[in-house]
């Protein structure tokens, strides 16, 4: 009875020993991250810092730095700076996960502050950060040109440090009558509407939403799933994201 009891005892504290040894693992890993974290706010004093997590690769903590993704090994000695790739996938993974932590509501963007154009029956969406002085987006404005059934909506959003002139261009085509045609009409002949661009604008509020989710080049566009990508994509490209996002429709249920 006696031995019995000791191989009870013993079989007990074999099961209890796998338990006691991811416990022991979890807080390890919980206080490693802890410190990477303090770390990471003192070398970088008055930075935003966002995710910190602890990275498949090589051991490295991923950290949202301010508006991007950079590494940095568990003492935070060093930073990389760059893009992760699958090779076998042939997938940008730092670009995925930038996407993933960058994903805007698009159901709380005020687009009422934004132009709205509507091309065939509308059903897609597409947001836009366009300075009216950028020539990467008057790129995208051709681009886009080939897009049927989408809702484009433009938020105004000149970045005076590049361009000085734009935030007036840009009071001077809200200000328009019809404010989609004087927007084309800037892109397609460099005509602006014939007004001094006094009327209360959105601008100053679109500056703003721009700060909040990190816009700081011209074009960036957001899809209808939250993604984020800045740049004057090509038609091809632009098709190809719109359709990815309407796939993920359900997923983001009850964005407008």
């Amino acid at each position: 009875m006696r031995f019995r009891n000791v191989i009870i005892a013993l079989a007990a504290m074999a099961l209890a020993w796998p338990s006691a040894a991811q416990d022991a693992a979890k807080g390890d890993a919980a206080r490693e991250l802890a410190s990477v974290k303090k770390a990471l706010e003192v070398r970088f004093p008055g930075a935003q810092l966002g995710s910190v997590s602890k990275s498949p690769y090589l051991g490295l903590y991923e950290v949202q730095l301010d508006d991007r993704i950079v590494y940095t090994d568990p003492k935070v000695t060093y930073v990389f700076v760059g893009s992760i790739y699958d090779i076998v996938a042939k997938v940008n993974l730092t670009d995925l996960r930038s996407r993933e932590l960058n994903r805007v509501d698009v159901a709380t963007l005020p687009l009422d502050l934004a132009l709205k154009k509507v091309k065939g029956d509308g059903s897609r969406k597409l947001v836009v950060f366009a300075d009216a002085d950028c020539p990467f987006c008057k790129r995208l404005e051709s681009e886009m040109k080939g897009l049927d059934n989408v809702t484009i909506y433009t938020f105004l959003f000149p970045i005076d440090s590049l361009h000085p002139e734009s935030a007036r261009k840009s009071a001077q085509i809200w200000c328009a009558a019809d404010r989609n045609k004087a927007w084309d009409d800037w892109f397609d002949t460099g005509k602006l509407p014939d007004n001094k661009g006094d009327c209360p604008t959105p601008i100053a509020q679109t500056a703003a939403l721009g700060q909040k989710y990190h816009v700081n080049a011209t074009p960036t566009l957001v899809f209808a799933d939250g993604s984020v990508i800045p740049g004057a994509l090509p038609l091809t490209q632009l098709e190809s994201e719109l359709k990815q996002a309407d796939a993920k429709k359900p997923a983001a249920a009850g964005k407008k």
